[in-house]
């Protein structure tokens, strides 16, 4: 086990604790997974770049020692990637909200896995908008009550797995906060894998979407993860019926690939030479 004393070195000592985050919800859990997989790699602390967007779970760089960018809402994939381009030997990760990577920041997130540029994208999903006040998101249950859809949502969920793979992320995978020790061990993997990666975290949120569903419980939340999860190898077995509504959670690819900022170092001594010529 970690000493407490491993974890608060990664923290800025002069910003306010507790957190802004609501009593019970899991985002300051995945902030401690994060803290102890980068402490278990040994990776130096300026050796990484954290960015974020905007949300509840985008307030994580204020509160963490690293090199750290607030950007704007759903851009963060953006600002890394010119990180990433300029600084190649950083270790880049981005974390963010399933409203914000999905929803108007869709299409940065196809677009980085696309390129499978060495990001490490921490995906936390508590199926609404939190921070601006309960509002539908894409990854919101269908049935579910929201202040925008108060009878109900209507709307298809995001898979955001289904999206990355499809995408073409060569490492993705989806834990829950529940299952803290497996999401530790899955973000070290994802860090250590060299091109796009995705671990999506399926998290609670007792303020806005836990009162809206009669479920504001923290705990009650939790053990409702641990019901619902299905391990990937339990679910290949299992029909489309018996999964309705279950969190598959495990590795769905872990490949290696073309890596974007490789290719793009290449390019670009492809192109001086034949300026010079």
């Amino acid at each position: 086990m970690h000493e407490l004393t491993d974890i608060y070195e990664y923290l800025r000592w002069r910003k306010r604790f507790p957190t802004v985050w609501c009593a019970g919800c899991g985002i300051g859990s995945i902030m401690g997974a994060i803290i102890r997989g980068i402490k278990d790699l040994a990776i130096p602390k300026d050796d990484i770049a954290f960015v974020a967007g905007i949300g509840c779970s985008s307030r994580m760089p204020v509160y963490l020692d690293f090199n750290t960018l607030h950007t704007t809402h759903g851009r963060a994939l953006t600002f890394a990637t010119g990180i990433k381009l300029h600084r190649p030997n950083m270790n880049v990760l981005v974390v963010s909200g399933d409203g914000d990577a999905l929803a108007i920041g869709g299409n940065h997130f196809i677009h980085a896995a696309r390129r499978n540029i060495d990001i490490t994208l921490i995906l936390i999903n508590n199926g609404i908008y939190g921070m601006t006040g309960g509002q539908v998101a894409p990854t919101t249950p269908l049935g579910a009550r929201t202040h925008t859809m108060p009878y109900g949502n209507i709307d298809p969920a995001f898979d955001s797995v289904e999206l990355a793979l499809a995408a073409g992320a060569s490492f993705v995978a989806r834990s829950t906060v529940y299952a803290i020790m497996q999401t530790t061990n899955y973000i070290k993997k994802a860090i250590k894998h060299i091109g796009f990666s995705m671990v999506e975290i399926i998290s609670q949120c007792p303020t806005q979407y836990g009162r809206l569903n009669n479920t504001a419980n923290p705990r009650e939340l939790l053990l409702w993860q641990k019901e619902h999860a299905v391990p990937l190898a339990t679910a290949k077995d299992m029909s489309k019926d018996d999964l309705k509504g279950k969190i598959i959670t495990g590795v769905f690819r872990d490949t290696r690939q073309s890596e974007y900022t490789e290719t793009y170092r290449q390019y670009v001594k492809k192109v001086q030479a034949e300026m010079e010529e």
